[in-house]
């Protein structure tokens, strides 16, 4: 039978593959944007959205306001083939031996590989509630003891001992044991000396809140070569589109200005206090980067908003500093990704980094007394200093 008019047959959903020269990372939706009876769906759609588009991941929200986030986890590993959940870890939810134990048993289970999101802090009120009162410096230094713990657990197959200033434990095994090839990758979320201190000892990629790519450079230089950046991106073929797109996601609203202050007033974040000085500068420049929906309480990290050459200029800039890590805010539909993709895409070209180059960084030299492979001890006061390295114990 004939073809009326010529027209088509449906076209098959695009579907791209990873892009092996950068981690990407978009956000699974939080609970409070989305109605309790839809949440479900709405984690797998925007899970099946950022595998469809090559993200490497999707990051798992964890507070005292949300699901709890290997549930969540399990959910995105059911709906999909390969994305990987970036789990959000907070020492103060849960003992490392059992973070572990939900790493081993979602790679016995599904044979898939689990990303860690070291945090921490959290929501001041959330502390409050949960009795945690320790101090900035020394989190990073109890975050440093809980993940030595979990690498550990999963790196080895015999028993491990550890005793430190907040943990200790004793001859104590993983079973089923991790194949290698699960091992999860690490990151860390903290701009703070205590927090890139801390990633550096773990051999952890550092997450910051990104600042405009030109004001990045003495960062990139001092921090050494790989870091990864929290970015939120609204791109489209053409800039006027993006902008229109950006205003009506996300409006200028008095309330949500009024939260972001007392949030301020409340705060230890190094990074939340960095990009608020940057509000009103950001006003007065006109570029692809914009603070307005941090500055409106509407999300948790910058913009950037443009057509593709722009945002991928953009782009190529934290690339060419040795950025390897994005972490996407949350997409509202697929054409998101899809947008973003292209963008990143574009970035790489422009950046001549190679297919599977993901670890050909320039070097990049720490400056004088900033050795931030050295334990955090090194640079702050604490017992941490007298924590015994891990020890193992064969047959165990």
């Amino acid at each position: 039978m004939s073809n009326p008019g010529g027209s088509r047959k449906p076209r098959r959903a695009e579907r791209y593959g990873p892009n092996s020269r950068l981690e990407i990372f978009s956000t699974c939706p939080a609970i409070g944007n989305t109605p309790l009876a839809e949440y479900s769906n709405a984690v797998a759609d925007a899970a099946r959205w950022s595998e469809n588009w090559g993200c490497t991941g999707i990051l798992v929200y964890t507070d005292n306001s949300q699901v709890d986030p290997w549930l969540v986890s399990q959910v995105i590993v059911q709906e999909t083939k390969h994305l990987a959940p970036l789990v959000a870890v907070q020492p103060i939810y849960m003992h490392p031996y059992t973070v572990a134990k939900m790493v081993s048993s979602l790679g016995a289970l599904y044979g898939r590989r689990i990303y860690l999101n070291l945090v921490a802090g959290g929501f001041k009120n959330d502390l409050v509630a949960l009795n945690d009162p320790t101090p900035h410096d020394e989190r990073y230094e109890r975050l440093v003891e809980y993940a030595t713990i979990i690498k550990g657990l999963l790196a080895d197959h015999d028993a491990i001992t550890f005793q430190g200033k907040f943990y200790r434990v004793n001859n104590l095994k993983m079973t089923p044991p991790l194949p290698g090839e699960l091992f999860p990758g690490v990151l860390i979320s903290g701009s703070s000396e205590a927090g890139l201190s801390a990633a550096g000892f773990l051999e952890a990629v550092p997450v910051l809140y990104a600042k405009p790519a030109k004001d990045c450079v003495f960062m990139a230089v001092n921090r050494g070569s790989r870091f990864g950046i929290r970015i939120g991106v609204v791109v489209r073929p053409t800039e006027g589109e993006a902008w229109k797109e950006a205003r009506r996601r996300f409006p200028e609203e008095k309330k949500g200005k009024m939260i972001h202050e007392l949030a301020m007033k409340v705060s230890d974040s190094v990074w939340h206090h960095e990009l608020s000085s940057a509000i009103e500068e950001n006003k007065t420049t006109r570029s692809s980067y914009w603070l307005a929906p941090f500055e409106n309480y509407k999300t948790f990290c910058p913009y950037l908003v443009g057509s593709y050459e722009q945002v991928g200029e953009e782009l190529a800039r934290y690339l060419a500093l040795g950025c390897r890590t994005f972490i996407l805010d949350v997409p509202l539909c697929e054409e998101d990704l899809k947008h973003a993709r292209l963008a990143f895409d574009l970035a790489c070209n422009k950046s001549h980094i190679a297919e599977g180059d993901s670890s050909g960084l320039p070097a990049a030299p720490m400056s004088r007394g900033e050795d931030f492979s050295s334990h955090p001890a090194h640079a702050s006061s604490g017992d941490a200093q007298e924590a015994v390295p891990i020890q193992r114990m064969s047959g165990g």
